[in-house]
């Protein structure tokens, strides 16, 4: 395979309208002090070599801070207003600027937000759920947040679901339980990985899942409530459920109440994610913590390392914590 063809800069304009990189500044930038046959030649070369000046190649004329883009799929759902203030507070403390935008979509249209978002800004942290190969065209740090897929040439931090989720069952079997079940949700986040460490773990202590054990729900309260009353009337021998994050185990915790079910005696409930809502509802929710302001923070040093002109981007790995309370 080809490599990809490299991104013309100020100084391959400079060498082909036979002028001075600082020449071709002035020009790029509208600046009075310039001839305007010189310009207008500078001009027509950029065009035809495509050239696009980076924010850098601009703060080299009027310096200011860095400006870190971060994107995420869902500002209502309560994870990720914790990942953006752990990235805020770690920009803040280098003097960094962050632009926040939400949105989730199709390929194209996350190809779009990648191209428009990164050019007004010096790097790129979010989620790109559909992003499994290099950005085109993009000369700046992208750094993926909770990506499945390794891309090349863009960092990332990685949560490592298997240990988390192993974790838990380990805990759950301690206690007794082995007629499991789960509620997972369909997302473009997590496709399936927690309900695939969830299936292994109980297949590598030789326990069978049976069918119809593992019920999809919405990432909703009710939708996870009305997915565990499907789930105990297939299988009402169910003495555990994992639910795919703590939204969702809020929805199982309704619904055992509503049976007539005793949390955690009839019913153990684990949770993943660690949101704060987890410890306000009855009982306490036991859960697989995230560290949602570290994951970050750690974002935000791995575009550091990039800005500073380290190469080789890194994969930084964050795994769950078990934090057990009253629920399982």
């Amino acid at each position: 395979m080809a490599a990809p063809a490299r991104r013309p800069t100020i100084k391959d304009v400079a060498r082909a309208a036979q002028v001075s990189y600082q020449t071709v500044s002035r020009a790029i930038n509208d600046k009075p002090e310039i001839d305007p046959d010189t310009k207008r030649r500078v001009l027509e070369v950029a065009e035809q070599l495509g050239y696009r000046p980076s924010r850098h190649a601009r703060a080299l004329v009027k310096p200011r801070p860095s400006t870190l883009g971060l994107t995420v799929p869902d500002l209502t759902n309560p994870f990720f207003p914790e990942v953006i203030a752990g990235v805020i507070d770690s920009a803040a403390a280098r003097g960094w600027q962050v632009n926040v935008v939400s949105g989730a979509g199709g390929p194209a249209d996350e190809a779009e937000l990648l191209r428009s978002f990164a050019a007004e800004v010096d790097a790129l942290v979010g989620y790109f759920n559909h992003l499994d190969r290099s950005p085109e065209g993009l000369d700046i740090p992208v750094v993926l947040l909770d990506a499945e897929v390794r891309v090349p040439r863009c960092g990332a931090v990685a949560v490592n679901v298997d240990a988390g989720v192993r974790a838990g069952i380990r805990h759950l079997l301690d206690r007794g339980h082995h007629r499991l079940g789960m509620i997972d949700c369909a997302t473009s986040c997590d496709r399936h990985q927690r309900r695939k460490s969830f299936q292994q773990a109980l297949a590598d202590h030789g326990i069978a899942l049976p069918a119809g054990a593992v019920v999809e729900s919405e990432q909703s309260v009710p939708g996870a409530e009305r997915a565990t009353h499907r789930l105990l009337d297939r299988h009402p021998e169910v003495t555990a459920v994992f639910a795919f994050n703590d939204l969702t185990a809020v929805g199982v915790v309704r619904a055992a109440h509503a049976r007539g079910l005793r949390v955690p005696q009839d019913c153990a409930v684990l949770g993943f994610d660690g949101l704060m809502l987890g410890e306000l509802i009855t009982p306490p929710l036991t859960t697989l913590h995230i560290d949602k302001r570290r994951l970050g923070a750690l974002a935000v040093g791995e575009v550091e390392r990039l800005l500073a002109g380290e190469r080789e981007p890194a994969v930084v790995e964050l795994t769950p914590e078990l934090v057990i309370r009253e629920s399982a």
